[in-house]
């Protein structure tokens, strides 16, 4: 697949790069850099796509003294100075919007590192010195045809996340992997477990948001990068193929997507393990209760209680839920939960505690809560109209259901 979308002529790139450190006003760093220093990764690749990102992450590679180097800079343009590797010299400034990493050179040439690292599309150089773009890798090649494609096997095995960071690049840049690399990311992709799980659970959420999700999570699946062999037999997954996404809009796909691809690689134990949210983790259990009940239980046959109950819990994140439905009511069940006047998909009340309680004489505790539902469900299902009918309602309730003084 040839991308057709990259600047190809040298001196364009370096054009649009330096455009690019004006625009974004951290060219004032440059005059601090020692002779050698080179820009690299994925700030480059960016330019040559000509893909504008929110986060803008700059890499430069010094021949020696990145700390010392970064504490200066950071003292000068009065910046945010962090110490991410104090061994091997990396550090971090925050300027504005702006993550800038320094590291020392780690070969004693700039093409022995760049050989190191991860893939050949993050290893073209700009050497500030001479204002020439360094490409030993033909990384510009693998940015025309859109392929993630590396160098040296072991940079992966030296850093196993680099495994899954291959599908943030499928996700975000709708790259293709190339096949060499694919069978080696199947026999190898048990070394993922050696790594620190939060990094694992920031590649996974970059990889579920990027405009190629889908294809990058059916992917993930079939290669079954975190899963035992039984995994996704599990009835819980579905097969992404045959889902029409097409009705959400831009919105919708990429606030409840995601979490719908989350569910679809990994169980509930694989969330905690890879320390995800106590939120996010709730919503998936959520998800697979009522996909559970409903693979037991036709949706027509839920009671009024249970599927009160449905829309009561999921009803923050619904569209998340509606591929688990039949399909004949995927689509009626989004276009009402995006009315927001729809007392059933988004449960409200007519009362709230602080009015029950002045007006009946209640206290707080379990009765009251039973009640707000019970009046929430009556509202729910077109039986109340007004603040009065939801008094009068609450007083029948409770003189049926609050317990009884001898």
């Amino acid at each position: 697949m040839k991308n057709n979308y990259i600047f190809k002529d040298h001196t364009l790139i370096i054009d649009e790069l330096e455009k690019s450190i004006k625009i974004n006003k951290w060219g004032s760093i440059l005059s601090f850099l020692p002779k050698g220093s080179y820009l690299v990764g994925g700030y480059i690749r960016d330019i040559i796509l000509r893909r504008v990102t929110q986060e803008v992450d700059v890499d430069i590679v010094v021949p020696f003294n990145a700390i010392e180097i970064g504490k200066k800079i950071s003292e000068n343009i009065k910046s945010k100075f962090i110490i991410l590797d104090k061994e091997r010299e990396v550090v971090r400034i925050i300027l504005n919007h702006i993550s800038i990493d320094i590291a020392n050179q780690t070969s004693s040439t700039i093409e022995g590192d760049l050989r190191s690292r991860d893939f050949s599309i993050n290893s073209i150089a700009f050497l500030f010195d001479e204002k020439l773009l360094f490409d030993p890798l033909n990384g510009l090649k693998d940015l025309e045809f859109s392929l993630v494609r590396t160098y040296s096997e072991i940079n992966l095995l030296n850093d196993p996340l680099r495994i899954l960071r291959c599908f943030r690049f499928v996700s975000e840049l709708n790259f293709k992997i190339d096949q060499k690399l694919l069978d080696f990311i199947k026999k190898n992709k048990g070394k993922l477990y050696l790594v620190a799980k939060e990094r694992i659970n920031y590649e996974i959420k970059k990889i579920v948001n990027g405009k190629n999700a889908l294809e990058t999570i059916i992917l993930v699946k079939k290669l079954n990068i975190f899963g035992s062999d039984n995994l996704y037999k599990n009835s819980f997954f579905l097969d992404l193929q045959k889902i029409n996404y097409r009705e959400f809009n831009k919105n919708e796909k990429e606030k409840f997507l995601p979490l719908f691809f989350i569910a679809q690689i990994l169980d509930e134990v694989s969330l905690e393990k890879f320390k995800f949210s106590r939120a996010e983790i709730e919503k998936t259990k959520l998800l697979r209760k009522w996909h559970l009940l409903l693979k037991k239980k036709h949706i027509t046959q839920l009671t009024e209680s249970e599927r009160f109950a449905l829309h009561n819990e999921l009803e923050m994140f619904l569209p998340s839920f509606i591929f688990y439905l039949p399909q004949n009511l995927q689509f009626d069940w989004l276009y009402r939960w995006r009315d927001k006047d729809d007392k059933l998909f988004h449960p409200s009340n007519l009362l709230n505690g602080e009015t029950i309680k002045k007006n009946l004489k209640i206290k707080d505790g379990p009765i009251l809560g039973e009640l707000l539902k019970y009046l929430s469900q009556e509202l729910a299902y077109n039986r109340l109209n007004n603040f009065d009918e939801a008094i009068y309602k609450a007083k029948q309730w409770i003189e049926q259901n609050a317990p009884k003084c001898d």
